[in-house]
Protein backbone atom coordinates (compact mmCIF):
# COMPACT_ATOMS: atom_id res chain seq x y z
CA UNK A 1 0.00 0.00 0.00
CA UNK A 2 1.29 3.31 -0.64
CA UNK A 3 1.81 5.57 1.89
CA UNK A 4 -1.33 8.21 0.99
CA UNK A 5 -2.96 5.50 -0.85
CA UNK A 6 -6.32 6.30 1.60
CA UNK A 7 -6.02 9.95 0.66
CA UNK A 8 -8.36 11.84 -1.49
CA UNK A 9 -7.38 15.48 -2.39
CA UNK A 10 -9.43 17.74 -4.13
CA UNK A 11 -7.94 20.21 -6.06
CA UNK A 12 -9.05 23.33 -7.23
CA UNK A 13 -5.97 24.82 -8.68
CA UNK A 14 -4.40 26.39 -11.47
CA UNK A 15 -0.43 27.22 -12.97
CA UNK A 16 2.29 26.23 -10.69
CA UNK A 17 2.05 26.61 -6.71
CA UNK A 18 -1.03 24.59 -5.88
CA UNK A 19 -0.59 22.00 -8.67
CA UNK A 20 3.29 21.18 -7.21
CA UNK A 21 2.05 20.70 -3.80
CA UNK A 22 -1.10 18.13 -5.00
CA UNK A 23 1.33 16.31 -7.49
CA UNK A 24 3.81 15.61 -4.68
CA UNK A 25 0.49 14.10 -2.74
CA UNK A 26 0.05 12.25 -5.72
CA UNK A 27 3.25 11.07 -5.96
CA UNK A 28 3.31 9.24 -2.83
CA UNK A 29 -0.36 7.61 -3.62
CA UNK A 30 -2.84 9.86 -2.36
CA UNK A 31 -6.24 9.75 -5.10
CA UNK A 32 -6.20 13.62 -6.80
CA UNK A 33 -8.84 14.56 -8.53
CA UNK A 34 -7.88 17.91 -10.37
CA UNK A 35 -10.59 20.13 -10.65
CA UNK A 36 -10.76 21.93 -14.54
CA UNK A 37 -12.65 24.51 -16.69
CA UNK A 38 -14.64 23.04 -19.16
CA UNK A 39 -12.95 22.77 -22.82
CA UNK A 40 -9.52 24.01 -21.69
CA UNK A 41 -8.63 23.15 -18.61
CA UNK A 42 -6.10 24.44 -16.47
CA UNK A 43 -4.27 27.63 -18.44
CA UNK A 44 -1.04 25.96 -17.54
CA UNK A 45 -1.69 23.37 -20.38
CA UNK A 46 -1.02 26.28 -23.21
CA UNK A 47 1.63 27.45 -21.50
CA UNK A 48 3.96 26.37 -24.67
CA UNK A 49 3.77 23.02 -26.64
CA UNK A 50 7.42 21.62 -25.93
CA UNK A 51 6.88 18.25 -24.60
CA UNK A 52 5.58 16.44 -27.78
CA UNK A 53 2.98 19.24 -28.44
CA UNK A 54 2.15 19.66 -24.53
CA UNK A 55 3.29 22.27 -21.95
CA UNK A 56 6.29 21.46 -20.19
CA UNK A 57 4.78 23.04 -16.78
CA UNK A 58 1.49 20.65 -17.32
CA UNK A 59 3.75 17.70 -17.66
CA UNK A 60 6.28 18.32 -14.83
CA UNK A 61 3.16 19.58 -12.22
CA UNK A 62 0.29 16.80 -13.02
CA UNK A 63 1.33 13.42 -13.42
CA UNK A 64 -1.14 10.65 -11.73
CA UNK A 65 -4.13 12.98 -11.21
CA UNK A 66 -7.81 12.50 -12.45
CA UNK A 67 -9.14 15.33 -14.32
CA UNK A 68 -12.27 16.61 -13.59
CA UNK A 69 -13.77 18.78 -15.51
CA UNK A 70 -16.53 21.39 -13.71
CA UNK A 71 -17.96 24.86 -14.14
CA UNK A 72 -18.43 25.43 -10.23
CA UNK A 73 -19.72 28.75 -10.82
CA UNK A 74 -22.89 26.65 -11.68
CA UNK A 75 -25.63 25.56 -9.21
CA UNK A 76 -24.97 21.50 -11.08
CA UNK A 77 -21.42 22.08 -10.41
CA UNK A 78 -21.12 23.30 -6.88
CA UNK A 79 -23.27 20.25 -6.25
CA UNK A 80 -20.97 18.17 -7.72
CA UNK A 81 -17.93 19.94 -5.99
CA UNK A 82 -19.83 19.61 -2.63
CA UNK A 83 -20.56 15.64 -2.65
CA UNK A 84 -16.46 15.32 -3.70
CA UNK A 85 -15.33 17.61 -0.44
CA UNK A 86 -17.81 15.10 1.88
CA UNK A 87 -15.96 12.19 1.16
CA UNK A 88 -12.26 14.21 0.65
CA UNK A 89 -9.51 14.13 3.05
CA UNK A 90 -7.46 17.16 1.48
CA UNK A 91 -8.82 20.33 -0.16
CA UNK A 92 -6.36 22.66 -1.85
CA UNK A 93 -7.33 26.13 -3.78
CA UNK A 94 -4.83 28.63 -4.83
CA UNK A 95 -8.30 30.47 -6.83
CA UNK A 96 -8.16 34.51 -6.67
CA UNK A 97 -8.74 36.31 -3.42
CA UNK A 98 -11.97 35.45 -1.87
CA UNK A 99 -13.50 33.59 -5.25
CA UNK A 100 -13.60 30.32 -2.99
CA UNK A 101 -15.62 32.64 -0.20
CA UNK A 102 -18.39 33.89 -3.24
CA UNK A 103 -18.70 30.37 -4.42
CA UNK A 104 -19.70 28.98 -0.80
CA UNK A 105 -16.60 27.12 -0.32
CA UNK A 106 -14.89 29.10 1.90
CA UNK A 107 -12.60 27.64 4.77
CA UNK A 108 -14.87 28.43 7.97
CA UNK A 109 -17.83 27.12 6.03
CA UNK A 110 -16.23 24.02 5.25
CA UNK A 111 -14.67 24.04 8.29
CA UNK A 112 -18.11 23.36 10.05
CA UNK A 113 -19.69 21.15 7.69
CA UNK A 114 -16.30 19.21 6.70
CA UNK A 115 -14.87 18.83 10.86
CA UNK A 116 -11.89 16.52 9.40
CA UNK A 117 -11.38 18.32 6.05
CA UNK A 118 -8.00 20.01 5.77
CA UNK A 119 -8.01 22.69 3.94
CA UNK A 120 -5.11 24.48 2.06
CA UNK A 121 -5.40 27.76 0.35
CA UNK A 122 -2.52 29.30 -0.98
CA UNK A 123 -2.42 33.02 -2.35
CA UNK A 124 -0.13 36.29 -3.04
CA UNK A 125 0.14 38.00 0.05
CA UNK A 126 -1.94 36.12 3.18
CA UNK A 127 -5.43 36.46 3.73
CA UNK A 128 -5.30 39.94 5.70
CA UNK A 129 -3.02 42.86 5.45
CA UNK A 130 -3.27 45.59 2.37
CA UNK A 131 -1.79 43.61 -0.11
CA UNK A 132 -4.57 40.75 1.01
CA UNK A 133 -6.45 41.29 -2.85
CA UNK A 134 -2.98 42.01 -4.97
CA UNK A 135 -2.64 39.97 -7.65
CA UNK A 136 0.87 37.43 -7.17
CA UNK A 137 2.54 36.74 -10.17
CA UNK A 138 5.77 34.73 -9.72
CA UNK A 139 7.87 36.99 -11.02
CA UNK A 140 5.97 40.37 -8.97
CA UNK A 141 6.60 38.53 -6.03
CA UNK A 142 10.27 38.09 -6.47
CA UNK A 143 10.43 41.95 -6.94
CA UNK A 144 8.24 42.67 -3.89
CA UNK A 145 10.46 40.42 -1.65
CA UNK A 146 13.58 42.06 -2.90
CA UNK A 147 14.97 38.93 -4.76
CA UNK A 148 15.72 41.04 -8.07
CA UNK A 149 17.33 43.39 -6.11
CA UNK A 150 20.19 41.48 -4.79
CA UNK A 151 20.04 38.85 -8.17
CA UNK A 152 22.02 39.24 -11.51
CA UNK A 153 24.85 42.06 -12.00
CA UNK A 154 25.61 45.13 -10.75
CA UNK A 155 23.89 46.74 -13.54
CA UNK A 156 21.09 44.22 -14.30
CA UNK A 157 18.44 42.99 -11.55
CA UNK A 158 17.88 39.54 -12.76
CA UNK A 159 14.83 37.35 -12.47
CA UNK A 160 15.82 33.55 -11.37
CA UNK A 161 15.51 31.29 -13.92
CA UNK A 162 12.60 29.51 -12.74
CA UNK A 163 9.20 30.08 -10.57
CA UNK A 164 10.99 30.48 -7.37
CA UNK A 165 7.93 31.75 -5.33
CA UNK A 166 5.62 29.48 -6.91
CA UNK A 167 7.38 26.36 -6.22
CA UNK A 168 8.72 27.87 -2.07
CA UNK A 169 4.97 28.35 -1.61
CA UNK A 170 3.90 25.04 -3.35
CA UNK A 171 6.26 22.98 -1.24
CA UNK A 172 5.37 24.39 2.29
CA UNK A 173 1.62 23.88 1.41
CA UNK A 174 2.56 20.24 0.65
CA UNK A 175 4.66 19.99 3.98
CA UNK A 176 2.11 21.39 5.82
CA UNK A 177 -0.55 19.33 4.22
CA UNK A 178 1.81 16.28 5.60
CA UNK A 179 1.78 18.10 9.44
CA UNK A 180 -1.67 18.62 9.05
CA UNK A 181 -2.56 14.93 8.23
CA UNK A 182 -0.22 13.82 11.00
CA UNK A 183 -1.98 16.11 13.86
CA UNK A 184 -5.44 14.56 12.43
CA UNK A 185 -4.27 10.72 12.91
CA UNK A 186 -3.84 12.21 16.35
CA UNK A 187 -6.53 14.36 17.25
CA UNK A 188 -9.10 13.38 14.64
CA UNK A 189 -9.63 17.14 13.21
CA UNK A 190 -9.12 18.74 10.03
CA UNK A 191 -7.60 22.28 10.11
CA UNK A 192 -6.85 24.89 7.78
CA UNK A 193 -3.47 25.02 5.82
CA UNK A 194 -2.81 28.64 4.70
CA UNK A 195 0.36 29.22 2.49
CA UNK A 196 1.31 32.81 0.73
CA UNK A 197 3.91 33.09 -2.43
CA UNK A 198 5.19 36.52 -0.61
CA UNK A 199 5.84 34.61 2.85
CA UNK A 200 6.93 31.49 0.96
CA UNK A 201 9.50 33.23 -0.78
CA UNK A 202 10.45 35.84 1.94
CA UNK A 203 11.40 32.80 4.16
CA UNK A 204 13.81 32.26 1.45
CA UNK A 205 14.90 35.53 1.86
CA UNK A 206 15.80 35.40 5.20
CA UNK A 207 19.82 35.56 5.06
CA UNK A 208 19.53 38.89 2.57
CA UNK A 209 17.38 40.75 5.14
CA UNK A 210 18.78 39.98 8.57
CA UNK A 211 22.62 41.06 6.47
CA UNK A 212 20.89 44.02 5.44
CA UNK A 213 18.51 44.50 8.31
CA UNK A 214 21.42 44.49 10.97
CA UNK A 215 24.06 45.33 8.82
CA UNK A 216 23.00 47.94 6.92
CA UNK A 217 24.45 46.95 3.19
CA UNK A 218 22.21 44.90 1.04
CA UNK A 219 24.78 41.77 -0.33
CA UNK A 220 25.94 43.18 -4.12
CA UNK A 221 24.41 41.97 -7.13
CA UNK A 222 27.46 40.09 -8.54
CA UNK A 223 26.86 37.82 -11.20
CA UNK A 224 27.10 34.02 -11.19
CA UNK A 225 29.56 35.22 -8.25
CA UNK A 226 29.10 34.75 -4.38
CA UNK A 227 28.32 38.35 -3.23
CA UNK A 228 30.60 37.62 -0.09
CA UNK A 229 32.88 35.13 -0.41
CA UNK A 230 35.67 34.82 -3.17
CA UNK A 231 36.70 32.77 -5.19
CA UNK A 232 33.09 31.65 -5.69
CA UNK A 233 31.65 31.64 -8.77
CA UNK A 234 33.13 30.70 -12.44
CA UNK A 235 36.30 30.72 -13.78
CA UNK A 236 37.41 31.44 -17.31
CA UNK A 237 39.60 28.64 -18.93
CA UNK A 238 40.72 28.07 -22.08
CA UNK A 239 38.08 27.19 -25.32
CA UNK A 240 35.62 30.30 -24.14
CA UNK A 241 34.64 27.46 -21.21
CA UNK A 242 33.74 27.88 -17.74
CA UNK A 243 34.34 26.01 -14.20
CA UNK A 244 32.58 27.20 -11.06
CA UNK A 245 34.76 27.05 -8.23
CA UNK A 246 33.65 26.99 -4.33
CA UNK A 247 36.12 28.18 -1.19
CA UNK A 248 34.90 27.73 1.68
CA UNK A 249 37.92 27.69 4.78
CA UNK A 250 41.42 29.11 4.61
CA UNK A 251 42.76 25.33 4.35
CA UNK A 252 41.13 25.11 1.01
CA UNK A 253 42.47 28.63 -0.24
CA UNK A 254 45.85 27.14 0.39
CA UNK A 255 45.65 23.98 -1.15
CA UNK A 256 44.21 26.12 -4.30
CA UNK A 257 46.61 28.49 -4.55
CA UNK A 258 49.38 25.53 -4.25
CA UNK A 259 47.67 23.04 -6.63
CA UNK A 260 45.40 24.92 -8.79
CA UNK A 261 46.37 27.79 -9.43
CA UNK A 262 50.14 27.22 -9.25
CA UNK A 263 50.77 30.62 -7.54
CA UNK A 264 51.88 29.01 -4.17
CA UNK A 265 53.17 32.64 -3.57
CA UNK A 266 49.50 34.23 -3.19
CA UNK A 267 49.09 32.12 0.16
CA UNK A 268 50.79 34.72 2.47
CA UNK A 269 49.85 38.03 -0.11
CA UNK A 270 48.07 40.39 2.65
CA UNK A 271 45.48 41.59 -0.15
CA UNK A 272 44.09 37.87 -0.35
CA UNK A 273 44.85 36.45 3.03
CA UNK A 274 41.08 35.89 4.59
CA UNK A 275 37.89 35.74 2.93
CA UNK A 276 37.10 39.14 3.86
CA UNK A 277 40.49 40.86 2.16
CA UNK A 278 39.42 38.50 -1.27
CA UNK A 279 36.00 40.16 -1.17
CA UNK A 280 37.66 43.36 -1.10
CA UNK A 281 40.14 42.83 -3.58
CA UNK A 282 38.54 40.13 -5.81
CA UNK A 283 38.53 42.45 -9.06
CA UNK A 284 42.63 41.80 -8.47
CA UNK A 285 42.18 38.25 -7.85
CA UNK A 286 39.61 37.94 -10.77
CA UNK A 287 42.54 39.43 -12.98
CA UNK A 288 45.02 36.55 -11.58
CA UNK A 289 43.01 33.91 -12.28
CA UNK A 290 41.77 34.68 -16.11
CA UNK A 291 45.96 35.35 -16.65
CA UNK A 292 46.66 31.64 -15.33
CA UNK A 293 43.91 30.27 -16.18
CA UNK A 294 43.44 31.86 -19.66
CA UNK A 295 45.20 28.79 -21.18
CA UNK A 296 44.31 25.71 -19.35
CA UNK A 297 42.10 22.61 -20.40
CA UNK A 298 38.74 21.88 -19.01
CA UNK A 299 40.22 17.90 -18.36
CA UNK A 300 43.25 19.79 -16.93
CA UNK A 301 41.21 22.39 -14.62
CA UNK A 302 39.24 19.57 -13.37
CA UNK A 303 41.99 17.53 -12.89
CA UNK A 304 43.60 19.78 -10.71
CA UNK A 305 40.23 20.47 -8.88
CA UNK A 306 40.05 17.07 -8.14
CA UNK A 307 43.68 16.41 -7.03
CA UNK A 308 43.23 19.37 -4.76
CA UNK A 309 39.92 18.41 -3.18
CA UNK A 310 38.16 21.91 -4.10
CA UNK A 311 34.77 21.62 -4.68
CA UNK A 312 33.65 22.84 -8.45
CA UNK A 313 30.92 22.53 -10.74
CA UNK A 314 30.33 22.22 -14.62
CA UNK A 315 28.58 25.37 -16.42
CA UNK A 316 26.45 23.39 -17.99
CA UNK A 317 23.76 24.43 -20.47
CA UNK A 318 19.60 23.04 -19.95
CA UNK A 319 20.51 19.91 -22.72
CA UNK A 320 24.03 19.11 -21.09
CA UNK A 321 21.35 18.66 -17.89
CA UNK A 322 18.90 16.81 -19.87
CA UNK A 323 21.34 14.09 -20.53
CA UNK A 324 23.85 14.11 -17.29
CA UNK A 325 25.66 11.13 -16.02
CA UNK A 326 24.33 11.42 -12.45
CA UNK A 327 20.95 11.21 -13.68
CA UNK A 328 21.29 8.30 -16.28
CA UNK A 329 23.45 6.39 -13.85
CA UNK A 330 20.92 6.85 -10.79
CA UNK A 331 18.12 5.73 -13.26
CA UNK A 332 16.65 9.45 -12.35
CA UNK A 333 14.29 9.46 -15.41
CA UNK A 334 11.32 7.02 -15.64
CA UNK A 335 8.49 6.86 -18.92
CA UNK A 336 5.08 7.11 -18.23
CA UNK A 337 1.82 7.91 -20.40
CA UNK A 338 0.17 11.10 -21.31
CA UNK A 339 -2.47 12.25 -23.84
CA UNK A 340 0.48 12.72 -26.52
CA UNK A 341 1.84 8.84 -25.76
CA UNK A 342 5.48 8.10 -23.74
CA UNK A 343 7.50 10.35 -22.46
CA UNK A 344 10.20 10.34 -20.18
CA UNK A 345 10.18 12.34 -16.67
CA UNK A 346 12.14 13.04 -13.47
CA UNK A 347 11.48 10.74 -10.55
CA UNK A 348 10.64 12.68 -6.96
CA UNK A 349 13.70 13.51 -5.62
CA UNK A 350 12.82 12.26 -2.23
CA UNK A 351 13.50 7.97 -1.35
CA UNK A 352 11.78 6.49 1.28
CA UNK A 353 13.26 3.11 2.22
CA UNK A 354 10.62 0.34 1.54
CA UNK A 355 8.19 2.62 -0.38
CA UNK A 356 7.61 3.20 -4.05
CA UNK A 357 6.42 6.23 -5.39
CA UNK A 358 3.97 6.45 -8.14
CA UNK A 359 4.50 7.65 -11.77
CA UNK A 360 1.07 7.90 -13.54
CA UNK A 361 0.34 9.26 -16.60
CA UNK A 362 -0.38 13.42 -17.59
CA UNK A 363 -4.63 13.30 -17.57
CA UNK A 364 -6.02 15.08 -20.59
CA UNK A 365 -8.67 17.67 -19.91
CA UNK A 366 -11.82 16.19 -18.51
CA UNK A 367 -10.37 12.51 -19.03
CA UNK A 368 -11.50 10.93 -15.62
CA UNK A 369 -14.80 13.28 -15.47
CA UNK A 370 -17.55 10.15 -15.94
CA UNK A 371 -15.48 7.74 -13.64
CA UNK A 372 -15.39 10.69 -11.20
CA UNK A 373 -19.11 11.26 -11.42
CA UNK A 374 -20.51 7.57 -11.79
CA UNK A 375 -18.55 7.18 -8.28
CA UNK A 376 -20.34 9.97 -6.62
CA UNK A 377 -23.57 8.46 -7.13
CA UNK A 378 -24.72 9.61 -11.00
CA UNK A 379 -26.17 8.05 -13.31
CA UNK A 380 -24.71 7.78 -17.33
CA UNK A 381 -28.12 9.94 -18.35
CA UNK A 382 -27.07 12.75 -15.94
CA UNK A 383 -23.64 12.71 -17.01
CA UNK A 384 -24.80 13.19 -20.68
CA UNK A 385 -27.13 16.17 -19.43
CA UNK A 386 -23.87 17.69 -17.48
CA UNK A 387 -21.49 17.61 -20.39
CA UNK A 388 -24.77 19.07 -22.89
CA UNK A 389 -25.34 22.13 -20.20
CA UNK A 390 -21.66 22.65 -20.10
CA UNK A 391 -20.72 21.84 -16.21
CA UNK A 392 -18.50 19.48 -17.44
Amino acid sequence: MALLEDITVVALEQAVAAPLASRHLADWGARVIKIERPGSGDFARNYDKTVKGLSSHFVWLNRSKLSLTLDIKKQDGKEILGRLLADADVFIQNLAPGAVDRLGFGSDALQKSHPRLIICNLSGYGNDGPYRDKKAYDLLVQAEAGLLSITGTKDTPSKAGISIADIAAGMYAYSGILAALLRRSKTGQGTIVDVSLFDALAEWMSYPAYYTGYGGVAPARTGAHHATIAPYGPIMIAGGKSVVIGLQNEREWVEFCRTVLLRPDLVDDERFKGNQARNKNRAMLDKIMHVEFGAVSLDEMIHRLEQARIAYGRMNTMQEFFEHVQLAARNRWVEIDSPAGPINVLKPPVSVSGEDVRMGSVPNVGEQSAEILRSLGYEQENIELFERIGVV
